[in-house]
């Protein structure tokens, strides 16, 4: 398999599909295209590799099929390898855990827009929008609500790290690089991300990266 991803930088989309990735136990190969750099719109774009979602990534590449969008990677990934590897085995736990990545999937635009995916920025807080203070409440809700019904096995919001962390990873980022307060429940969560290998290695890796977007610095900057 090869995955295709963004600057580690900056992708939120592209963590996401790695983690799943990782998640499944596959061995894959990894291709980091510099988003919006030399070449881009004349080069990159019309990348084969890129051909089949018109330019975005994640793209992942399995033999003869080819699948993007992070959530239908995870999803296909799934079916290779069982489920029960991302989603938990409780049909309860099961169905709020697919109803909270597919909510993160689709909602929180004030959050993504204003608070965007950037772990060149130094840690620090940002005055929050009312739209983006209520995107916060939420996805708190959410981590509550998870941990507190079915979070007993592990440090996870489902116990064991699954699919909902793989959707929430991105905004646990979001919630450091931008001084977001939480309650302590949500910042023990968050350092069980930040202490997960993969985290680790993701976050390490960006810091070794050469390419830089400006018009994403300027917007992380505030």
């Amino acid at each position: 398999m090869k995955l295709v991803i963004g600057n580690k930088s900056y992708s939120s989309w592209s963590l996401r599909g790695w983690l799943a990735a990782k998640q499944s136990g596959l061995a894959f190969e990894e291709q980091v295209i510099p988003l919006y750099g030399a070449g881009w719109d004349t080069v990159w774009r019309s990348e084969p590799l890129l051909a089949p979602s018109h330019g975005k990534v994640p793209v992942l590449w399995d033999d003869d099929v080819v699948v993007w969008d992070s959530l239908a990677i995870l999803e296909h990934l799934a079916d290779k390898v069982g489920r029960d590897r991302f989603w938990p085995k409780a049909a309860p736990a099961r169905a709020m855990a697919r109803a909270m990545a597919a909510e993160m999937h689709a909602g929180f635009a004030a959050l993504r827009r204003e608070l965007p995916m950037n772990l060149r920025r130094a840690p620090a807080p940002l005055p929050l929008s009312p739209a983006v203070h209520a995107d916060v409440v939420r996805i708190l809700t959410l981590w509550a609500e998870a941990r507190a019904r079915y979070g007993q096995g592990g440090p996870f919001l489902f116990g064991a790290f699954g699919a909902a962390d793989i959707a929430f990873a991105p905004v646990a980022l979001r919630f450091t690089t931008y001084g977001v307060a939480v309650p302590g429940f949500a910042r023990a969560y968050m350092d069980a991300l930040g202490d997960h290998e993969w985290m680790q290695a993701w976050v390490k890796a960006a810091a070794l990266e050469e390419w830089t977007i400006p018009q994403f610095d300027e917007a992380a900057a505030g």
